[in-house]
């Protein structure tokens, strides 16, 4: 049985199960499958639904999956259903079919459950595919996780729902492992730890979802942008710097005014009364810092690299900490090419992202999505057929020459071209989208861009955009989770941290604590009046990679005694001997 026809039909259970416990009154709305179960939305029209219901909702599925209850698919016509579903006075299900037949003109497909006893239990619009019995299911192999908010249709001027979100895999062990796995994410959630550590701030005052970034995390996005730009810069990388805003006449002229509206910020110019966009892409931009140049084919490829913020009107619902902002900092690079040089230039960004995410400790299992168009509805996506057709033939022959492990995704094409997604697992197994290559024949054509070639006639570049950890803010909330708060030495905002013992080691400790910073060490000194014992647990929660411990020998001696707090080795180092084993952990980028 394909689990998510498995998933499907708990969906469909628990809104059986929801009216069997709740009544009519309830009213059901859209209940997908998700990859790693399943959620109902539902109207409770003033019932109190809370977290510890779940348990009594879960209960009664359980009762009627071992009903042994059949599924049967039926049709009705538009009208027909549309009178079926007035008159259980599912407002939400009217509005779909409404939807489905203005889009499909078909009739609408529904599913009832058939007791052994032949009597109908229970009946939902669905188009399904559903398991053919309820027993059919391993009542051990799902269960339901949490409740939360969300808006009918995603949006914000609608009524908000009751959303029951359910765990369901193909066994209870993979069910355990799952749940397992979410507890672990739970102890390293960067919103918590992100506080905890004092990585960032979450101001209602300045709005929630623009994140303010202390100092401590600041050095941690430093060290990741500077490391992002030494890996660009030997590879022909320039770097540009582009405004905040622009005239709407750029985002008519990119497209982004036609297709991507509803996600921008417009604001209206004070003197001059025109308006403006915050902008949520640089690619416009640096479209024009290529026009403003005369190039030839000898020229080519020209690549332009931007650690620039955007801002996108993001739905509230699916913003969240670090992970999902408004204000985006893009690690964004535009590159200009010929045809002839896709596969290559998409080599050489994918040698980038590898080395990156090898670094980071993220390589391992990866996989890249394809994504093209949408056949099916080709109205979103600017552009003709036949520049979607070379674009998308020139991103898989390129995914073929460079070994990757790729699957052709239908429908997850950016408007204006495909694109390589770079799927990661953090180390607790979640998957995360981040690096990702898109090609773009479509902007080069609406900006007008060309340069010279051999026969000194006008040639159309192609563009290839590309972000490696996608957005800063994102990738440090990822990273944070990925390394619990605990980062490699390279990128950590608290490297060292020194204890002398007693008051007498203190000037030796002074002094070591001095030399380090000389050596760009990041490096503390706890002068408090704490005992020893909680000066080392206030270490290694605030995360320090190393604890430098001054007792009366290691002044006598001119030495350390360090712990790892990662490792928990403890060793007795000259200082000399300490200061080149940082430098070389941190040259190497060691994990």
């Amino acid at each position: 049985m394909d689990i998510s026809t498995k998933r499907h039909s708990l969906s469909h259970i628990m809104a059986q199960a929801v009216k069997a416990l709740y009544g009519n009154d309830v009213k059901m709305a859209i209940w997908p499958d998700i990859d790693t179960g399943f959620y109902y939305d539902f109207d409770f029209s003033g019932i109190e639904f809370k977290e510890e219901d779940l348990k009594i909702l879960e209960k009664k599925m359980k009762q009627i999956i071992k009903q042994n209850q059949k599924f049967e698919q039926y049709d009705l016509s538009f009208e027909d259903a549309k009178d079926y579903l007035s008159s259980q006075w599912e407002e939400y299900k009217v509005e779909m079919a409404e939807e489905l037949f203005a889009k499909w003109h078909k009739t609408i497909s529904f599913y009832k459950n058939i007791m052994q006893n032949g009597e109908s239990s229970f009946i939902d619009m669905c188009s399904g595919p559903h398991v053919d019995n309820t027993n059919k299911i391993d009542a051990n192999s799902f269960t339901l996780e949490k409740i939360a908010g969300a808006y009918w249709k995603w949006d914000a001027s609608r009524k908000m729902l009751t959303r029951i979100y359910g765990l369901a895999f193909d066994t209870k062990e993979e069910l355990d492992a799952h749940v397992k796995m979410l507890e672990e994410a739970k102890k390293r959630d960067h919103r918590i730890l992100g506080k905890k550590l004092k990585l960032f701030t979450i101001s209602d005052l300045v709005w929630a979802w623009l994140p303010l970034i202390q100092p401590a995390g600041m050095i941690i996005r430093k060290e990741i942008e500077n490391y992002l730009w030494d890996l660009h810069k030997r590879h022909g990388y320039h770097r540009v710097c582009t405004p905040h805003l622009a005239k709407e006449d750029l985002y008519v002229t990119s497209g982004h005014a036609g297709h991507y509206l509803e996600d921008m910020f417009s604001v209206w110019g004070g003197t001059s009364k025109e308006k403006f966009y915050v902008k949520p892409m640089n690619c416009p931009h640096h479209m024009q810092i290529f026009a403003d140049n005369q190039f030839s084919y000898r020229d080519m490829p020209v690549r332009y690299f931007e650690p620039a913020t955007v801002y996108r009107d993001e739905k509230t619902g699916q913003l969240s900490g670090l992970t999902r902002v408004r204000a985006i900092t893009q690690d964004d690079g535009h590159l200009f090419c010929r045809v002839t040089q896709i596969k290559e230039e998409v080599k050489l960004i994918t040698d980038i992202i590898k080395e990156f995410y090898t670094t980071m400790g993220l390589i391992n299992d990866y996989w890249v999505s394809l994504s093209v168009r949408d056949d099916e509805d080709r109205s979103k996506y600017l552009g003709s057929d036949d520049v979607w057709v070379q674009a998308e033939w020139a991103l898989e022959e390129a995914a073929k020459a460079n070994n990757l492990p790729y699957k052709r995704m239908p429908g997850e094409a950016a408007f204006y071209g495909p694109k390589l997604d770079f799927m990661f697992k953090d180390c607790i197994g979640r998957e995360w989208q981040l690096a990702t290559i898109q090609c773009d024949f479509n902007l080069p054509e609406r900006f007008k861009l060309s340069f010279t070639n051999e026969a000194w006639e006008e040639e159309r570049p192609v563009v290839i955009h590309r972000a490696i950890s996608g957005s800063l803010e994102r990738f440090m909330g990822i990273i944070i989770e990925h390394f619990a708060g605990a980062f490699p030495l390279w990128m950590s905002p608290r490297q060292v941290n020194i204890v002398p013992v007693a008051e007498n080691f203190e000037e030796y400790a002074k002094s070591l604590n001095m030399r380090l910073k000389e050596l760009d060490i990041r490096s503390d000194i706890d002068l408090s009046s704490d005992s020893f014992n909680k000066k080392i647990r206030n270490g290694e929660t605030s995360k320090y990679n190393y604890i430098v411990i001054i007792w009366e020998q290691e002044v006598a001696n001119n030495t350390v005694s360090i712990r790892n707090v990662r490792t928990k080795e403890q060793s007795t180092l000259s200082f000399e001997e300490f200061i080149s084993k940082l430098n070389t952990e941190i040259k190497e980028k060691s994990l």
